[in-house]
């Protein structure tokens, strides 16, 4: 069994819910805020060790920058993607899913954020790449929020072609363009499965991603920069196009 970290009381929080946590380890003394109290409260109703350590000991196992005064060792394989794409035409998605893809996002900070919105926007699922993106790994989940503990995560090895398992299972692929020739404004968001497709921030969709798509909008700027990051662009889009047509909730 292989272990990883993950830091922050969020993230920690969300990994006990999800059965993922082996043993919690906290700074002596922290302070017993609110959201450590509930990460104790958590910890012991799933009856995971929760053990106190100097501070010094902790800062050697994880950035004292980023854990907070705390650290949970995680079966990484309780929280690592599962599912491929054999997957998309067999799962159980209900009538309005909303899944979402990522073509290319390789920054782990980035991915968290992402996967963090998808959930917290009722997502079916995730669909990422298993080559040049970034993976699950502890700086992901943390970023995430335990997001990634969460949400089901299919990583595959052609992006284009599970853009077709989707379409075959009755969702409409929507790529996320600023290219595209009408924005969010002027195109309706589809009726039933969604999938929407956001690319890199550097590139954005490749090209065979992009001509998979059954339609593309782009999400309108009206400051001086010209695009916003993945995570935000997906954040919006979702938020402001998506669930409306939902009523404000998508099934799974």
């Amino acid at each position: 069994m292989s272990l990883a970290l993950v830091t922050g009381k969020r993230a920690v929080l969300e990994a006990i819910r999800a059965g993922a946590v082996d043993e919690v380890v906290i700074a002596r003394g922290a302070r017993r805020g609110q959201g450590l109290r509930d990460l104790l409260e958590a910890a012991e109703e799933a009856q995971v060790r929760v053990r106190e350590v100097p501070r010094e000991r902790l800062d050697a196992m994880a950035d004292p920058g980023e854990h907070r005064g705390v650290v949970a060792r995680v079966r990484a394989e309780a929280v690592r993607a599962t599912l491929g794409e054999h997957d998309l035409a067999v799962f159980g998605f209900a009538d309005d899913a909303i899944v979402v893809v990522l073509d290319g996002v390789d920054d782990p900070q980035n991915l968290g954020a992402a996967a963090r919105s998808a959930e917290a926007a009722g997502a079916a699922m995730l669909v990422t790449r298993t080559r040049r993106a970034a993976p699950v790994s502890p700086a992901a989940i943390r970023a995430s929020a335990g997001a990634l503990a969460h949400l089901p995560h299919a990583r595959v090895a052609n992006i284009a072609r599970a853009i077709g398992r989707l379409q075959e299972a009755g969702f409409t692929v929507v790529g996320l363009d600023g290219g595209a020739p009408e924005t969010v404004y002027e195109t309706p968001c589809p009726a039933g499965r969604v999938a929407l497709v956001v690319g890199s921030e550097g590139t954005g969709m490749s090209r065979l991603v992009r001509e998979r798509c059954d339609a593309l909008v782009a999400l309108p700027l009206r400051g001086k920069i010209d695009s916003l990051n993945a995570a935000a662009s997906l954040a919006a889009v979702l938020y402001a196009w998506v669930l409306p047509t939902r009523g404000g909730w998508s099934g799974g």
